[in-house]
């Protein structure tokens, strides 16, 4: 199956026992952070000094838009009047969905048919609660993506524990790890339940995986012993992304690929603040910063913004100029079974060497 970080416009959340935290947005800078009940954010630390850099611009491709479509493992069935129906392995599930502002194309019946729902408050990271129709479900259970198996989960904030439409990416990854014939190190952000950091372990990279959630991390670990990938190289790093890559920086640790996800609005484990109008500049100079001398690629998926994709696609060009390449950029979208209408779920940027 192609996917699985709900970025998301569900972003990836949490959920792995207790009460479980948007992945996106607000509450964490990572998908299941868990929520601050007061505010006990650290000062913010000095701004990382920019400026424009100089040498040409990359050359840019937009608009991209990568599609995922249905298949065995998942399939947007239908959607429409504010909801979505989506088959997840051999669950039903029906979810609010903001964009589907047009009308279902399935008849009531195959809505009804659904093995669970999410009820409660329908905000985007609101908390609710899984109706269950037909039989009570355990709070797990097995998924496959493209042969890897992993947990599937009922979250409190709607979400499954992946987002399918991200598989335009991890195939990429993939192809580009296979592609470079040496060892590659790859570095994913914001990394959740680590679908993809087991794509790129699987396809022979080393992998560091950051995540501010304990849960998130718990969550990624069980997901690599059920694919059967406890031998590959992965570091699984609980801690602030900004504040690890920051440490890279300094360290002189290097990347071949990056891959970030950052919320619009989070807190990091000991209340770092983040926003993402206002760091995300600095944080993509930092992972220009790490890259290796021949680095490959480095992807930036944002969920839920009021922003065009031509707002991240500026920020990245700028910020690899000097250094060749192309600035791919557009939006994420999955294919509706039933109408084969488009629901787009994100924005992204990616650099490729």
């Amino acid at each position: 199956m192609k996917p699985f970080r709900d970025k998301r416009r569900d972003s990836r959340p949490p959920a792995k026992g207790g009460a479980e935290q948007p992945r996106r947005r607000d509450a964490g800078l990572t998908a299941g952070s868990e929520p601050k009940l007061q505010d006990r954010s650290e000062p913010k630390a000095t701004p990382r000094p920019l400026s424009r850099r100089d040498g040409a611009l990359p050359a840019e491709h937009l608009p991209l838009i990568l599609e995922v479509g249905p298949n065995q493992d998942y399939a947007l069935l239908d959607s429409g009047a504010g909801e979505k129906l989506e088959q997840y392995g051999p669950y039903r599930i029906v979810r609010p969905e903001g964009q589907a502002i047009w009308q279902k194309a399935l008849p009531a019946r195959d809505w009804e048919r659904a093995d669970a729902i999410f009820t409660g408050d329908t905000d985007e990271e609101g908390i609710g609660r899984w109706r269950f129709p037909k039989t009570p479900l355990g709070e797990t259970w097995p998924m496959k993506h493209d042969g890897i198996d992993y947990l599937g989960r009922f979250t409190s904030f709607r979400h499954v524990g992946v987002f399918p439409e991200q598989a335009s990416h991890w195939d990429h990854m993939a192809g580009l790890i296979a592609a470079a014939k040496r060892p590659v190190k790859v570095l994913n952000l914001f990394g959740y339940t680590g679908l993809a950091s087991l794509v790129a372990a699987r396809a022979g990279a080393e992998v560091t995986h950051v995540d501010a959630s304990k849960k998130a991390i718990g969550w990624a670990r069980e997901n690599q012993e059920m694919a059967g990938l406890s031998q590959k190289p992965i570091r699984w790093i609980v801690d602030d992304a900004v504040k690890f890559a920051e440490r890279e920086e300094r360290r002189g640790s290097r990347y071949d690929i990056i891959l970030f996800d950052p919320p619009a609005y989070g807190r990091g484990p000991k209340g770092e603040v983040w926003q993402l109008f206002e760091d995300l500049p600095a944080l993509t100079d930092i992972c220009r910063a790490i890259l290796t001398p021949k680095p490959l690629a480095v992807v930036l998926t944002a969920y839920s913004i009021r922003a065009s994709f031509f707002a991240i696609h500026a920020v990245m060009r700028d910020t690899f100029a000097g250094m060749g390449g192309t600035v791919e950029s557009g939006e994420l979208i999955i294919r509706e079974k039933s109408a084969g209408r488009a629901l787009s779920t994100s924005l992204f940027s990616r650099w490729v060497a």
